[in-house]
């Protein structure tokens, strides 16, 4: 794969690739509307290919907190057509390294010496490139190391990367006023954490001295006396990526497994730790030669509050979803339905938000759930193509929900998509013996 010897660091810079991308873009539309004139049946699937081939494109030579997003949108594969999932998977765990003159840099202005001073053996040349960081393989003392070193500039491009962003987010989600801001800020604010690698070395081995006693979950060990604020260093682990690995399975056992061990990891983490891996995505998962699920990367970690858990997981009792005036309650609490929505919006969001809760909360409704069948996931589908068709939704005010959802539902998205790959059946209460 082609190295990058240099990042866009500048927001002139960086506004000016996003600009290319976008005229890009308007090409294509230009050429699909065009070619629908001739043949009035073609379908929109070659303009969704080109547009997520120019996004993506454009979006991996800036990396950071621009291909952050493109890698969130990639585990929404319910809502989001097939080419773009597709595409905007490898931000995951596949796109373009920094060159090994640059590498060296980043290490001597961080570390004070070059990665050859240091360990016994290092290679210059990335094995794994994603959306923050990149891995090299070290040895020290006949120690395999896996070292995470940062890009340059990334930390000092989120905001302005998010401002540039920002408006379309508004329009694409009908955001409001000033409201807004919170969700932003929000997502600012966890790009930020995940960009200082010394708060993701303390929340790593939090996790690990936690979730060790998980069966069939294994995690690597951290050296602080080889990290800094920008490069992280950890054992070695083995095994292929979850994406890889779900390809080729056919041992259901093995499937209910791994997906038994990432479910009761999840459940674990919210409802005792009261803080999550907000990242469940295929790259930070790895299957080794013993069947076991290796947890990677714990720069994402969202803290729960008491105030949003308790509300947040009422509402999947079926009991609170189906009385009404309960139901109601808990959306004011959890900020679904203001106190300043018309009562026209109030009906509508009561509905919308019963339907989806009645789907999205059916795994915790019973001892075991089968996250194999497929019928529930072209629900979801069929949700998310009902509201994305709907013009009255358009209309309404879409500041909804605590900034807390954001991370929360993105954590539930990736866990039921990673455990849809695996076609595994849970138990849904078994982590409680871990307690």
């Amino acid at each position: 794969m082609k190295t990058i010897d240099y990042i866009p660091t500048s927001k002139i810079e960086r506004a000016s690739k996003l600009v290319q991308t976008g005229a890009k873009v308007g090409v294509n539309y230009l050429k699909y509307y065009g070619e629908k004139v001739v043949n009035p049946t073609l379908n929109r699937d070659k303009l969704n290919e080109d547009n997520a081939e120019d996004i993506y494109d454009g979006l991996k030579s800036l990396k950071g907190s621009a291909l952050k997003v493109a890698q969130m949108l990639s585990m929404d594969k319910s809502f989001l057509p097939q080419a773009y999932v597709e595409k905007f998977s490898l931000s995951q765990f596949s796109v373009p390294p920094l060159s090994a003159p640059l590498v060296l840099k980043t290490f001597k202005s961080n570390l004070g010496k070059t990665p050859y001073e240091i360990f016994d053996e290092f290679n210059p040349n990335s094995v794994n490139a994603a959306s923050i960081g990149q891995v090299h393989l070290a040895v020290k003392n006949n120690k395999k190391l896996a070292v995470k070193i940062q890009y340059p500039g990334v930390a000092n491009s989120i905001s302005s990367d998010l401002a540039l962003v920002k408006p379309i987010a508004i329009r694409m989600f009908n955001l409001q006023g000033k409201d807004s801001d919170k969700y932003f800020k929000e997502v600012e604010d966890k790009l930020i954490e995940e960009t200082n690698y010394l708060l993701e070395l303390k929340q790593s081995q939090e996790v690990v001295a936690a979730c060790s006693k998980i069966d069939h979950l294994v995690f690597p060990n951290y050296y602080p006396e080889y990290s800094s604020e920008r490069i992280i260093t950890m054992d070695w682990m083995t095994g292929k990526h979850l994406s890889e690995f779900t390809k080729d399975n056919t041992n259901s056992e093995i499937g209910n497994q791994l997906g038994q061990a990432l479910w009761d990891f999840y459940m674990y983490q919210i409802h005792v730790l009261r803080k999550v891996h907000a990242d469940p995505h295929p790259g930070n998962f790895l299957v080794n030669e013993k069947n076991q699920l290796v947890a990677l990367d714990f720069g994402c970690m969202k803290t729960i509050p008491n105030d949003f858990y308790i509300p947040y997981f009422e509402l999947v009792k079926k009991e609170i979803i189906d009385n009404k005036v309960l139901f109601s309650d808990k959306l004011f609490e959890l900020e679904i339905l203001r106190t300043d929505d018309s009562s026209e919006e109030v009906t509508y969001f009561t509905s919308m938000f019963y339907d989806l809760l009645t789907l999205f909360t059916q795994p915790f409704q019973s001892e075991t759930f089968d996250f194999s069948d497929e019928l529930f996931f072209e629900k979801i589908a069929q949700l998310g193509e009902r509201f994305a068709n709907d013009t009255n939704l358009r209309k309404m005010n879409g500041n909804r929900g605590s900034k807390h959802f954001i991370y929360m539902n993105r954590t539930f998205f990736g866990l039921y998509n990673l455990l849809f790959d695996l076609k595994a059946e849970i138990k849904v209460h078994n982590y409680q013996k871990y307690n």
